[in-house]
């Protein structure tokens, strides 16, 4: 990859809250084996902050002592990083083999349309992300969405605008 590439990636963001960074290193410092946690340091690095801006990917590359394309590698390589701020409440809509078959791709449809943004974008108002995921392991279920933690099975377009109006405020 092209380091023009990897800028364009990753938002960088100046001013991150310190004690968000404060309570990181604290995690860090409480593992057993710093350079082999790489991918739980960026969960917990992704919960605090919401997403993994540059700064953030620097500050773990520096605590572990390793280079930070190597912490921009694995960042790049799971989809369930990201680099971008997200939304208040993150919809992920599952596209497995069972999701799609079952309608995943009107329930996408659907979701674009009400909320006005592509997958991948945030709306405006940084209230709802949109991700589509490969498979959740709930194809008993399909299609299903996901909003933050709740899952929401059998979902057709029809149900959109009342899982919508449940984050809504």
């Amino acid at each position: 990859m092209e380091k023009s590439n990897i800028h364009e990636q990753t938002t960088s963001v100046k001013d991150l809250p310190q004690d968000l960074f404060d309570e990181l290193r604290k995690y860090i410092d409480g593992l057993e084996d710093r350079k082999g946690s790489l991918i739980n340091i960026l969960h917990k690095a992704q919960s605090l902050f919401g997403f993994l801006p540059r700064e953030v990917q620097l500050f773990i590359a520096r605590e572990l002592g390793i280079p930070g394309s190597q912490v921009f590698g694995v960042v790049s390589f799971y989809s369930y990083f990201t680099t971008k701020p997200t939304g208040k409440y993150t919809i992920s809509l599952c596209m497995g083999t069972a999701c799609f078959v079952k309608g995943a791709d009107k329930v996408k449809f659907k979701l674009e349309e009400k909320l006005g943004v592509k997958f991948g974008e945030t709306t405006p108002d940084g209230l709802f992300t949109l991700r589509d995921v490969r498979c959740v392991g709930a194809c008993g279920l399909a299609p299903v969405v996901l909003v933050n933690e709740k899952v929401y099975g059998n979902v057709t377009e029809n149900d959109v605008d009342r899982i919508l109006s449940d984050y809504q405020e």
